[in-house]
């Protein structure tokens, strides 16, 4: 791609936040996190915004940093002492967990706040026309989060069988965004049943993959169209938006 696209999503809320959102998903004990678990599938998130060019913000290698060094001081064998029996030894664990507590109250509190301001709403004006095009619109609808759509991506990846080319000779994007989203819109107006999120891509080509994406990510945050998912680890489904 000669062109690269560059995107930034409100939906990636930091490194604390991807990390209870796995916690969650593999229904893991905040207070006995499995360091070589979490480690794994959080570098798979990262491996995955990095093939699709996004925009990693530093934060979030600096965690990758720090779940590494806390996974090889958890495989260090432990010394045992002899003459101070009843010393604490401190688990490396428990920064992290203590970070991921914090956030979590925040993350909670944060999200009753919200429900209280769309349950008891007090205009003390007369309502006035919007421009909706000036309107932050959410990313994803429903209990679908950008983390479950990079990792519906990385299957995509993995079924497909998706490798670098070997050529290294730099080719025209074949199509553009808007005209993927023009593309992806009609094959979900033409199903009533939803499209299963990895028959959207096509082409097994990087370019086809990464414009697909940010094309239904751009969909979705026009409220075109949006995602639902049974449980965890299931296969995501793209819906058209109600009326």
């Amino acid at each position: 791609m000669n062109q690269t696209y560059q995107v930034k999503l409100n939906a990636f809320e930091g490194p604390l936040d991807l990390l209870l959102h796995l916690i969650n998903q593999y229904e893991i004990d905040i207070y006995d996190i499995p360091v070589a678990t979490i480690t794994e599938q959080y570098m798979h998130y990262i491996h995955t915004m990095k093939r699709l060019e996004l925009n990693i913000a530093s934060e979030y290698l600096v965690m990758a940093a720090t779940l590494l060094e806390i996974k090889s001081q958890m495989l260090l064998p432990k010394q045992e002492i002899v003459d101070e029996p009843d010393e604490y030894m401190e688990d490396p664990r428990e920064e992290l967990m203590q970070r991921l507590i914090e956030y979590r109250k925040y993350k909670q509190a944060a999200e009753q706040f919200k429900d209280k301001e769309q349950t008891n709403q007090i205009f003390t004006r007369p309502p006035v026309e919007i421009d909706h095009d000036d309107v932050p619109q959410p990313i994803v609808k429903g209990d679908i989060s950008i983390y479950d759509m990079l990792h519906a991506l990385d299957k995509v990846f993995q079924r497909k069988k998706w490798n670098e080319p070997k050529e290294t000779k730099i080719k025209r994007a074949e199509i553009s965004i808007e005209e993927r989203m023009k593309d992806v819109l009609q094959i979900v107006y033409d199903s009533e049943t939803g499209v299963a999120f990895d028959k959207l891509f096509t082409y097994h080509t990087r370019s086809n993959i990464v414009v697909t994406f940010l094309a239904l990510l751009e969909l979705m945050k026009n409220n075109q169209v949006f995602c639902m998912q049974e449980q965890h680890f299931n296969d995501l489904y793209v819906f058209q938006m109600e009326d």
